[in-house]
């Protein structure tokens, strides 16, 4: 019997229109939908904001610009004349999506470009309503904000080098600074910098540097290794079992590596020095690259203010290694290497005549020894009594004490560093509570006032989730929102026209999807292609395009009854 069932089986035909195969090919509705949301949540991850507002009606606000590269492409010669732009978020996805765009971060006191003489009319804001036909979109020719101040990040520039930014090719970290004064001004105007331009390193430099602690690292593991662990190789001649016979022996040499006792770094099982350097080079590989000599850990300060903006504004040299700010860091590698090697030079001890050291006699050794042990307590001293004379801590207010306007604070902090050098500040998070505000030095803060209070950015809405039962906007939401919002902004004579053909439609896909789900084939693509092609308005193309799903039912049917047939029948799905 089992026999018989098993050449019945190997002898049927092979089913070839079997909805099993067919389905390797195709897709059902529900995988394509499920697919689609799942595009649409990577979407919404990589801009998690709503686009479909521009941020020009906001007025001049410190917000996320972007430069178009395409629209107002830079020229090669910095010295030639431009008309750099900056668009907001917004625009930069539903206006410049498919250009060259420069992600310049925030910047304050900005005016969104888009639709402005600044940008060709070829290019025109798609999310403002046209003030001439008084309807979203077409946007062109509008004057541009006058106090927008443009620097050389709109052209792709950055850092005191000027070296154009390829967020590809570039590794490692850029700080930007928090900005004193625009390039006019004699400050950066916000610019982003590298950690070596800003401790006075090129680039070739500042490889050569990262090289040779790689190297020097890699030497001292080799040194601290190949002295901590030595072999040993004890020889001995044993005897052992031949092939388990007793008769048989054979000689064996026996070596022990042994390890020094002092100070031995464990090496995990399987690995050599050869392992440990290409596996330091493969974490070089995905890691950043370190920050150079001198320049500050990023835990270790808050904002930056480079030396551009301390120069234009020279009065804040003397917060220089104060309360709030980290010492200065020069733009000279071998300033701050002096520095840094003076930070850790130990204290030198003190002159003072107690501190002097002179042989001990033996008188001394009692009082010497009676000195270092700890005082002790009195037996009659009840333990409950002592802990309870010890006074409370003194709580402090939580308000901070408002300085006195008539107090100037720079007049106790250290002068301002000697040097002609040029030199960057690092701020501490609390950096705002150490600057003075008497009446000499707050004229000096107030044109400043990212250094009186922390400022606010503009952020757009939070993008809404397609399964949110909230209306959706036209640039935001799933396929399905954004279709109901588009066709709930149409005026009444296109929504019309709109629904007309959108049943048109329906109903002829309908009656070519009918054949299929009778037959319970599965629709390919190739059969989608034809159909469309076939569409035309007339019923003799829906029919051939039925008339090719029944061909393939009859088909299939002719296979199923054919010699060697098993009988059995696909499951129609839905």
């Amino acid at each position: 019997m089992a026999d018989s069932q098993s050449s019945n089986v190997s002898g049927s035909k092979p089913r070839s229109n079997s909805m099993s195969q067919a389905s390797e090919t195709s897709q059902t509705a529900a995988d394509f939908i499920k697919e689609q949301l799942s595009l649409e949540a990577e979407a919404r991850e990589a801009l998690p904001y709503q686009f479909d507002t521009c941020t020009r009606d906001l007025g001049a606000i410190r917000q996320s610009l972007f430069s178009c590269l395409t629209c107002n492409p830079p020229p090669i010669d910095a010295s030639d004349p431009y008309s750099p732009a900056g668009v907001c978020y917004s625009c930069s996805i539903s206006c410049h999506g498919e250009h060259v765009l420069v992600e310049l971060f925030n910047k304050r006191n900005f005016v969104c470009d888009c639709g402005s003489t600044r940008l060709p009319e070829t290019s025109p804001c798609t999310l403002r309503v046209n003030s001439t036909t008084g309807q979203k979109g077409g946007v062109t020719g509008e004057e541009p904000a006058k106090g927008n101040k443009y620097d050389q990040n709109f052209r792709n520039r950055f850092c005191g080098c000027g070296e154009q930014y390829d967020p590809y090719e570039q590794k490692g970290t850029m700080f930007q600074c928090l900005g004193l004064g625009t390039a006019e001004e004699g400050g950066c105007g916000e610019d982003w910098w590298h950690p070596e331009c800003v401790v006075g390193l090129n680039h070739e430099e500042y490889k050569m540097n990262i090289q040779k602690q790689t190297e020097e690292a890699q030497e001292e593991f080799r040194k601290r290794f190949s002295t901590e662990i030595k072999k040993e190789f004890s020889v001995s001649r044993l005897e052992e079992d031949a092939n388990g016979h007793d008769d048989a022996r054979r000689p064996s040499v026996v070596t022990a590596i042994a390890a020094n006792s002092a100070n031995v770094t464990t090496v995990p099982h399987g690995v050599d020095g050869n392992d440990i350097t290409v596996e330091g080079e493969d974490d070089k590989e995905e890691d950043e690259d370190p920050l150079p000599p001198g320049f500050p850990q990023e835990d270790d300060f808050d904002h930056m203010l480079c030396y551009k903006c301390i120069e234009a504004n020279p009065w804040l040299k003397r917060y220089a290694g104060t309360p709030g700010f980290l010492p200065p860091v020069y733009r000279d590698a071998t300033i701050n290497a002096t520095q840094a090697i003076e930070a850790t030079l130990p204290a030198m001890p003190s002159t003072s005549n107690d501190s002097k050291k002179r042989k001990a006699d033996n008188d001394d050794e009692p009082a010497a020894s009676t000195s270092m042990a700890p005082p002790k307590r009195h037996r009659s001293e009840d333990p409950a009594t002592t802990l309870s004379s010890i006074p409370e801590t003194t709580t402090l207010a939580l308000t901070p004490k408002k300085q006195d306007s008539t107090i100037c604070k720079l007049t106790t902090l250290p002068p301002a560093p000697e040097s002609s050098t040029p030199f960057s500040l690092f701020l501490k998070p609390d950096f705002r509570d150490h600057l003075c505000h008497c009446v000499s030095c707050f004229p000096l803060l107030k044109p400043h006032p990212q250094l009186l209070e922390e400022e606010d950015t503009y952020e757009p809405p939070m993008s809404e989730d397609g399964d949110n039962d909230g209306a959706a906007s036209v640039g935001t939401g799933s396929l399905l929102d954004r279709g109901e919002a588009a066709f709930n902004n149409m005026d009444r004579v296109r929504a019309i026209q709109g629904a007309m053909a959108y049943a048109h439609l329906k109903d002829n896909l309908k009656s070519f999807l009918q054949p299929f789900a009778e037959s319970g084939t599965a629709v390919g693509a190739e059969d989608i292609k034809a159909y469309f092609e076939k569409l035309r308005g007339d019923e003799q193309g829906i029919k051939e395009a039925a008339g090719s799903a029944a061909k393939s039912k009859d088909d299939k049917d002719g296979d199923e009854a054919g010699p060697g047939a098993d009988g059995r029948k696909e499951q129609s799905g839905y």
